[in-house]
């Protein structure tokens, strides 16, 4: 008698239990999933205020003849810069960086009287490898190393120059930096790059047209901040 109540119980308890539960199944079936993380995009790109503060120095001959003391100067350059970012990992990333900076030369030393002797552009695509540091929250620092190649245009004679030109010339470069972000997408960005850079120049006093040859030393810091975006 005692398992026929047994089973009895078990059968009263299932046919309460079996409908109860039909009946919230709709609605488990309809509450939403907890979403998925979403990794950020690998794509991040900043733009800066760039200030370019060449190291510069230079070797010059005149005539052939070594000039002592003799050397040339290049301006100081504040200009925008683009750069984009692609994250091969969260702390492994390359960055491509591009701007355009003015420059004017001046005779120093010796040749200082000569005043500005000519002007150019100087393009000058850096490709940096980094690694950045992900374990402080917000503030996100990194270090970099790369390779450069500038691209000396629009060259222009000054002053007693009948003929001003700077040549093409690879460089290397370091950098340090970091981006303090706001929220996902949106931060500040400080970065400082030093750029090793010797390209030779040539000109053409005009008075006697008397050829002058540089191995100019640029080797300019880089030191911008800005905005960065990641995508």
């Amino acid at each position: 008698m005692n398992a026929i109540y047994r089973a009895t119980a078990a059968l009263l308890l299932s046919s309460v239990a079996l409908p109860a539960l039909a009946a919230d199944l709709p609605s488990m079936m309809a509450a939403p999933l907890a979403p998925a993380y979403a990794a950020p995009s690998p794509w991040m790109v900043r733009v800066r205020a760039l200030a370019v503060l060449p190291q510069s120095s230079a070797s010059v001959t005149a005539g052939g003849a070594y000039v002592v003391g003799g050397s040339l100067k290049a301006s100081d350059s504040i200009v925008p810069e683009l750069d984009i970012s692609y994250f091969f990992t969260k702390n492994i990333a390359a960055e491509l960086i591009l701007g355009v900076t003015p420059h004017r030369v001046k005779g120093a030393g010796t040749l200082a009287g000569l005043g500005t002797i000519g002007s150019a552009l100087l393009l000058p695509p850096t490709l940096l490898l980094q690694y950045h540091f992900t374990d402080f929250g917000a503030f996100k620092p990194y270090v970099g190393a790369g390779v450069n190649y500038t691209f000396m245009l629009d060259n222009k004679a000054k002053g007693p120059m009948s003929s001003f030109h700077v040549k093409d010339a690879p460089g290397l470069a370091l950098q340090i930096g970091f981006d303090y972000m706001i929220d996902q997408h949106w931060g500040i960005n400080f970065d400082v790059k030093k750029l090793w850079l010797r390209p030779d120049a040539t000109a053409t006093i005009a008075v006697g047209t008397v050829p002058v040859t540089a191995k100019f030393k640029l080797d300019p810091w880089l030191i911008g901040t800005g905005v960065t975006y990641r995508f």
